[in-house]
């Protein structure tokens, strides 16, 4: 004798009809059923978080407790109740078929849906846990994981589809090929996204927290998230930014890792000098640059090369046009590049130039180009700014006047 029929004999017993008594055995079995259910998943999360989280959590290993924090166990714990339910289906409505196989599908989706949440804790496990490796900041892997999960999701939709319709997977799958066109436009991005984002982690273009610009989408600051269909980017007022991925292979993009990872930081700016001051050198003024301790052997090499040059002209040297003078932008321009020499936040080892430009309508540009050692912001431009704080107030010393647009007070020496 089974539980149902103990039960119905119980109940016969009591003087209750047949039917009632059939009916009443099946309604009790299944409400004791589904208690039993619901106190077996309360154990076994019990059970998982009491020891085997307590065990995951003493090791001295950290990657299992991403296993912890995803819930993975917590959901696999799911499958108890319906596994009780499953057992009992046949004892609860035996004599009904077409119940039994109503139940039992209704069952078998749900062992799906199980499925779906557990391998969808667990790619987020992995994830995260590849996510604290050092090669994730190298190749960064958010949108494989998130194709996994597409991936997941889609053939859980269609073993649940053919759980309901009764039919085989593959018999559904042969039947996507009319609708892949509606497919291919659903998943265009995420299509788009994944190609971008293979390209982008194998050649090494992008990963978190590089600072990239992109002045279409207006950009400028480091990315925080590259997912499967946008890359975040915080901009430096700490606004964000949000780019398609496919977008980053489609345009073009600076990314400025390449100077985080080199030996300097660039310094490339102009100083703008009034050429109506640049002139040649006067005896008194290069007596005077003489004991400037940085370009007194360049004063004195060129003073003998001058001598030299000159004496070699005999009576043409009377002439101004014939003759070789100093001129004080030239000293200048030695003096600014021996200053940045003896430099000490200026990296000797890379380019170092002091150039002219061509003149233009502001001016003669003295671009200067060297590469400052400390390449954190904050420190470079303080590096940069006192660099041409110290050259704008010594330029006088040279008898040269930077080039400005004239203000408010020039006109008003003027018209005085």
């Amino acid at each position: 004798m089974n539980l149902p029929e103990m039960i119905e004999s119980w109940l016969l017993a009591l003087n209750l009809g047949a039917e009632i008594s059939s009916l009443l055995a099946k309604i009790i079995l299944a409400v004791a059923v589904l208690m039993i259910s619901v106190i077996a998943l309360l154990i076994s999360r019990r059970v998982v978080r009491m020891a085997v989280h307590r065990v995951i959590r003493s090791t001295r290993f950290t990657w299992d407790n991403k296993l912890v924090e995803s819930r993975l166990f917590m959901r696999m714990t799911l499958i108890v109740p319906a596994l009780i339910i499953y057992l009992f289906v046949p004892a609860i409505f035996g004599g009904y078929d077409q119940a039994i196989a109503v139940v039992t599908g209704a069952l078998n989706v749900y062992f799906v849906i199980v499925a779906i949440m557990v391998a969808d804790a667990l790619i987020d496990a992995l994830y995260n846990i590849y996510r604290g490796m050092r090669v994730s900041q190298a190749m960064p892997m958010r949108s494989f994981a998130q194709v996994l999960k597409i991936i997941v999701y889609f053939t859980g939709v269609i073993m649940a589809i053919a759980v309901i319709l009764d039919r085989s997977p593959i018999i559904l799958l042969s039947g996507l090929g009319a609708i892949s066109a509606v497919l291919m436009l659903v998943f265009k991005d995420s299509i788009l996204g994944f190609a971008a984002g293979v390209q982008l982690s194998s050649n090494r273009m992008l990963r978190n927290g590089d600072w990239i610009e992109m002045s279409k989408y207006g950009a400028d600051g480091d990315v925080v998230d590259i997912s499967l269909t946008t890359v975040k980017v915080r901009n430096w007022d700490h606004t964000i930014t949000t780019i398609p991925t496919y977008a980053l292979m489609s345009d073009s993009f600076k990314n400025w890792r390449g100077m985080q990872e080199s030996m300097g930081r660039r310094i490339k700016r102009a100083i703008y000098i009034d050429m109506n001051s640049i002139k040649f050198c006067t005896p008194q003024m290069l007596e005077r640059f003489a004991h400037i301790r940085c370009i007194a052997d360049y004063v004195e090499r060129k003073n003998r090369e001058i001598e030299a040059h000159n004496a070699e002209l005999g009576d043409d040297a009377e002439d101004a046009a014939n003759i070789r003078q100093l001129t004080n932008i030239g000293t200048f321009r030695a003096y600014a590049l021996a200053y940045l020499k003896n430099h000490p936040d200026i990296n000797q080892a890379l380019t170092l130039m002091v150039r002219q430009l061509a003149p233009t309508e502001h001016g003669l540009p003295l671009e200067i180009y060297a590469f400052c050692k400390d390449k954190r912001w904050v420190y470079y431009e303080g590096v940069q700014s006192d660099i041409f704080d110290h050259l704008l107030a010594i330029a006088s010393e040279f008898d040269l006047k930077i080039f400005q647009f004239p203000a408010g007070t020039d006109i008003q020496k003027l018209s005085v």
